[in-house]
């Protein structure tokens, strides 16, 4: 998903006499979108932190957890600016809390004014906060349920049905929206198989053959379907619906990373690009956990320091996610630049790795 803020800042941040009047009025409207660095102390907190405030002086103020952390600033014990935003919304919290209930249900806006909420107060938060609206969110999730029962050797109808679609055509064209193509093409001798991985920033698509992975992403990224049909045309063959041995080693191994215990990925991969384009990625998988470079760094570390652009296209156009750290670039100031998952997920990201940094 290349989300709403790709290559942009999520907004422009006030002076610093109106962030601070924010910071004195705990004004809840800043929350998770700007962040004071307290210079006398190290601490960075949400504006909403009930600490004691700061002098003026004293105060300075970021638009990402990912700058806080560049400036040298660690998280408040208190308010917990690591903590999402999305917590303390009842509105996100109560959908979340169903959806997961009920992933087959066809949700609509009027199942969200029967919770007590207005749909387009909702539809804001959901892509403020995710990227995507809580419509498009509960979509995906019924697909997933018709994905797995193709993957344990279901028939078309029944996944049609899994997926909550009363007529077949709308699955059809769903799923060829999400994945690039019909449930029919997919088949399960294929040399390529695609399955779901569920992690806690929501469900990726991993793609293996018997040796190696091809592919890697969270299965809300709208460039997915180009994506898969560029793998397709790379190995000139077709994508089949299961999972080979590289797909479990990643999905163990990404356990492992989101239980903050190893940042450390094994599994093979299969990278299709460039030579240039496989130097990037190979730069950005020597980027240690919690560290984070410019696409100048990346650009002077390969021995190319005029390709900054280059490097940014290739960058853009890494297919597997997580295990080719792409979240950990970020740009020449320190704030959060584009990436294909949102950049919701590389901020969490970022703060998740500052872990196995503390812990080094």
């Amino acid at each position: 998903m290349s989300g709403p803020y790709t290559g942009a800042m999520l907004f422009d941040l006030p002076d610093h006499t109106t962030l601070y009047a924010a910071l004195l009025a705990r004004d809840t409207s800043y929350d998770g979108r700007a962040f004071v660095g307290v210079t006398s102390t190290g601490i960075f907190c949400r504006l909403t932190c009930p600490a004691r405030k700061p002098k003026p002086e004293n105060s300075q103020f970021y638009q990402t957890v990912a700058e806080c952390f560049a400036a040298g600033f660690r998280p408040c014990k208190r308010c917990h600016p690591l903590g999402p935003a999305a917590d303390t919304d009842p509105a996100i919290q109560t959908l979340l809390k169903a959806l997961t209930a009920d992933s087959a249900h066809k949700w609509a806006e009027a199942d969200i004014i029967r919770l007590g909420f207005d749909p387009s107060t909702v539809r804001r938060s959901f892509k403020r906060q995710f990227g995507v609206t809580f419509l498009e969110m509960a979509r995906v999730e019924r697909l997933r349920n018709g994905f797995t029962t193709l993957s344990n050797g279901g028939r078309v109808i029944d996944a049609q049905m899994d997926a909550g679609f009363s007529s077949p055509n709308a699955f059809r064209l769903a799923f060829a929206n999400l994945l690039g193509t019909s449930p029919a093409d997919f088949t399960k001798d294929a040399l390529l198989r695609a399955d779901w991985i569920d992690t806690p920033l929501g469900a990726m698509v991993a793609v293996s053959d018997r040796s190696a992975l091809h592919l890697l992403e969270f299965s809300d990224r709208k460039a997915l379907p180009a994506e898969l049909k560029k793998l397709r045309k790379a190995v000139k063959g077709n994508i089949g619906i299961g999972r080979f041995d590289p797909t479990n080693q990643i999905e163990t191994e990404l356990a492992a990373f989101f239980a903050a215990k190893s940042a450390k990925f094994d599994t093979k991969l299969a990278l299709h690009g460039s030579p240039f384009a496989r130097d990037v990625w190979q730069a950005l998988k020597q980027i240690p956990a919690g560290e984070t470079r410019s696409y100048s760094d990346i650009a002077r570390g390969i021995g190319n320091p005029a390709a900054v652009r280059a490097v940014a296209r290739a960058n853009g156009a890494n297919q597997i996610a997580i295990a080719i750290p792409c979240h950990r670039v970020i740009g020449a100031d320190g704030s959060l630049t584009g990436y294909g998952g949102g950049l919701w997920r590389k901020e969490k990201l970022i703060a998740l790795e500052r872990q196995f940094l503390i812990k080094s």
